[in-house]
């Protein structure tokens, strides 16, 4: 069904900081060069506590989601780096997310996952060999890999 709506798979074997929803699904996630795009807040009181929403990231949700779908943003301990990014579509709020909504698009974030991205950007890059959800421009983290799927966070 994913392939169908014309998403890219990743699949992610690495232990979780936070708990896991099950029954949702798993998209591509990684950090692309594309760090430049114009951002486009949560909220009219958009600051470092929020998560900023990209033009295209809206679009692109407002393409896949039905319903009561969103995006959740997860940060799982893991990768070269330290910490990795995890997207995925999901139906269920639980009572410590938080939700940031523009234009009918929403991304939720878990508490715990908030403190290593808060004031970052999501947005979604089309490239000739992968489409994908990425988080940009996060000043909770100190550096990347090379291939920008994993970061260390500032101490």
């Amino acid at each position: 069904m994913a392939a169908a709506r014309g998403l890219s798979l990743t699949a992610v074997a690495l232990r979780m900081v936070a708990p896991w929803a099950t029954g949702s699904r798993l998209l591509a996630a990684s950090r692309g060069p594309q760090a430049r795009r114009k951002a486009s807040s949560s909220s009219p009181e958009a600051g470092e506590g929020q998560i900023h929403l990209t033009d295209s990231c809206v679009q692109r949700l407002l393409e896949i989601t039905e319903g009561s779908e969103f995006l959740r943003l997860e940060v799982e301990g893991g990768g070269c780096s330290g910490f990795q990014y995890k997207f995925s579509l999901d139906t269920v709020i639980n009572p410590d997310d938080r939700v940031f909504e523009q234009g009918g698009a929403r991304v939720v974030v878990d508490s715990d996952s908030l403190a290593f991205v808060k004031g970052a950007q999501v947005d979604f890059s089309q490239e000739l060999i992968r489409s994908s959800f990425q988080v940009l421009n996060n000043p909770q983290a100190q550096q990347g890999c090379s291939c920008g799927s994993s970061f260390s966070v500032k101490l």
